[in-house]
């Protein structure tokens, strides 16, 4: 039995550790480790063409676009083989020098010739610029390309890890005991399974691959910029200081932004589950309008939150674009006087801006990344919540004496007590054992201990002390499922699943012919109800099985234990509520159900179990009177009593 720990608050937790929460979440991507490689190896291709964009600038204004120096000025060089400068030269010997086979002429001489001369005379540069523009192109459609696999492999990873970790997840909740779920709302859990693994997604997608290509760009960049002009790159690295201190400060306020906002987003689900759930005891007592007002404060407390978070983001982002601009505004002015003074060319002032542009984009990034890690690791705390969580039927070591259970002969109780919370017991030293084929009826006031005793013999729980045999051996060694297939259980408030009549008669029944579901339909009477609906047993049912009468639905559930063929028989209540002509279809089918089966009934009322082999009566979690119904009758005890108020 676990303790009031399996229950976990929708509060904000203390500190976590984000690499041992990336540790624990790096077991779900390892699969996908190829995947992620390949990623991240066109991420750093990719980097490398964003690199070579600004450089292929420079390229075309030093080499192509401005004239090159020669002797303090700038001067256009041509070839005088080409007839068509010949030309021009011998038209305008004044404006050229002749040096060999080549011209040349002062840029600004070159203005005085006209626009189609000049088109002539730098002929060669076009034929340049022309190449600059096919590799743009073709750095641009690589770099499409490399972005577009990237992108896919990513996010078909992304939500492979998500599936793993969802499935994951499920299977662990549909593993822990009953005891969790009395203790945790179900929209909380509805919140883990779906918001908080869908909150990852980005994580997963874009954060793993794109940090790389952030640090890369970062690192690629500054090393560029100190290569090109160190002293710039000096000037340029002056706000990065502040830029580090914002991405700090705002990085914090933004993690706990981002868990208010999950435990928000709970208690939203959570609330409206439970509106759902009861909304026949909210319009029966009219509390539509102080629900909605309920509502309505917890809606405007995650409204507050979401705009916590938009100022955070809205006062950061424009912070590092504001130092952004600061920074090209020193490139600016250091380097254009640089290039006033020729110690700096104007391609390498021109690349150094487009840089500078680049330098804080990772910078933002980078930062806006880690908010989605810090979003991500508030869900990720939530979901290790459950992972961790241990409320599970512990089993003994299985021993060389615990046969395989063929068939229940005997299901003792010895010395068992239970309870729920601390201090309060429902059930106290309990002795009792049940033979094969007996007919056992319990009764007991309301609170006496007796849906807890069906409880313990089905092991949704397990005492706190004794234990419960079958045959003679502790429960706990037998395997879960195999001791569970030996029994059925029909309660008072079956649970039907949003599907048809016949699956959730025969989930999990996949061996059964149509003459045996058929036979098993009349035996349990839901052929009454099939008969009436136009799709028969393939009637889709609402959410628990709404749009049918509570004794529809005990039909059905008798029908569900009569496909299993269960050796043992739990019924626990389950003709109380219903109408007296359902009631006698329940009964045939459940004197059908019982025979030659041990049985056991807990009942309500007391005329239930009057044929009942024997009867054991509960009070106060202790078992006061047992015996057959004349015989408790001739004693004139507490089960006399009971039997006159009811009459």
């Amino acid at each position: 039995m676990s303790t009031d720990s399996e229950y976990f608050e929708e509060k904000t937790l203390g500190k976590t550790y984000d690499t041992r929460l990336l540790r624990r979440l790096y077991v779900f991507s390892r699969p996908f480790t190829k995947p992620i490689i390949w990623s991240v190896l066109l991420v750093m291709t990719i980097t490398v063409l964003d690199l070579s964009i600004p450089y292929v600038t420079k390229l075309a204004i030093d080499q192509y676009i401005t004239p090159s120096e020669m002797e303090g000025r700038r001067i256009y060089e041509t070839d005088m083989n080409n007839a068509a400068v010949r030309t021009i030269v011998d038209d305008h010997p004044d404006l050229f020098s002749i040096q060999g086979s080549q011209a040349r002429i002062e840029a600004d001489k070159l203005m005085q010739l006209e626009g189609s001369q000049i088109a002539v005379i730098r002929v060669e540069d076009l034929k340049g610029l022309r190449l600059i523009a096919v590799l743009f192109v073709a750095i641009i459609a690589i770099n499409f390309v490399f972005n577009f696999f990237q992108r896919w492999i990513m996010v078909y990873t992304g939500h492979m890890i998500m599936h793993d970790l969802r499935m994951h997840l499920f299977r662990h909740i549909q593993n822990l005991s009953i005891e969790f779920f009395t203790r945790n709302p179900v929209g909380r859990l509805v919140t883990r399974v779906t918001n908080d693994v869908q909150n990852m997604d980005e994580l997963f997608t874009s954060v793993i691959a794109f940090v790389f290509k952030d640090l890369f760009l970062l690192v690629g960049i500054a090393t560029v910029m100190i290569v090109l002009n160190w002293k710039l790159a000096l000037a340029t690295f002056t706000v990065l200081p502040p830029v580090v201190l914002a991405t700090i400060i705002f990085s914090n306020m933004a993690r706990d932004i981002f868990r208010l906002l999950r435990i928000k987003i709970a208690e939203i689900n959570t609330r409206f589950s439970e509106t759902i759930g009861g909304m026949k005891v909210i319009q029966l007592f009219h509390n539509e309008a102080d629900n909605y007002r309920s509502f309505r404060t917890l809606n405007h407390e995650n409204y507050l939150a979401g705009m916590r978070q938009i100022r955070v983001l809205g006062l950061f982002l424009p912070t590092v674009e504001v130092l952004g601009v600061l920074a090209t505004a020193v490139v600016i002015y250091v380097g254009g006087g640089a290039v006033l003074t020729e110690s700096l060319t104007l391609g390498t002032l021109v690349a150094y801006i487009a840089y500078i542009k680049m330098f804080f984009r990772p910078i933002r990034d980078l930062a806006e990344k880690y908010n989605v890690l810090q979003d991500a690791m508030a869900s990720a705390e939530r979901i290790f919540l459950i992972l961790d969580s241990k409320s599970q039927l512990k089993s003994l070591p299985p021993t060389s004496k615990s046969p395989f259970l063929d068939s229940i002969q005997t299901i003792s109780l010895k010395n068992v007590s239970f309870r729920y919370l601390p201090d309060e017991p429902v059930l106290k030293d309990i002795n009792l054992t049940i033979e094969a084929g007996e007919v056992l009826g319990v009764v007991g006031p309301t609170g006496s201990g007796k849906t807890s005793l069906i409880n313990l013999i089905t092991r949704f729980y397990d005492p706190i002390n004794g234990e419960v045999q079958i045959n003679g051996i502790d429960a706990r060694n037998y395997d879960l499922n195999d001791y569970r297939d030996k029994m059925a259980l029909v309660m008072q408030d079956p649970f039907l699943f949003s599907e048809s009549i016949q699956d959730n008669i025969f989930r999990g029944l996949n061996k059964l012919t149509s003459t045996e579901m058929d036979k098993i339909l009349e035996v349990s009477n839901c052929r009454m109800l099939t008969d009436r609906l136009p799709l028969g047993a393939d009637t889709i049912l609402s959410e628990g099985g709404a749009s049918i009468s509570s004794g529809e639905r005990q039909l059905i559930s008798i029908a569900r234990a009569f496909a299993r063929e269960p050796q043992l028989i739990l019924f626990d209540e389950a003709t109380s509520y219903i109408d007296t002509q359902t009631e006698l279809k329940i009964q045939e089918a459940l004197e059908v159900l019982m025979k030659e089966r041990t049985s056991i009934i807990v009942a309500h009322r007391l005329s239930t179990v009057r044929h009942a082999d024997r009867i054991i009566v509960l009070n106060r979690g202790r078992i006061v009177e047992s015996g057959s119904h004349d015989r408790l009758m001739e004693n004139r005890g507490f089960y006399y009593r009971l039997h006159q108020y009811q009459d």
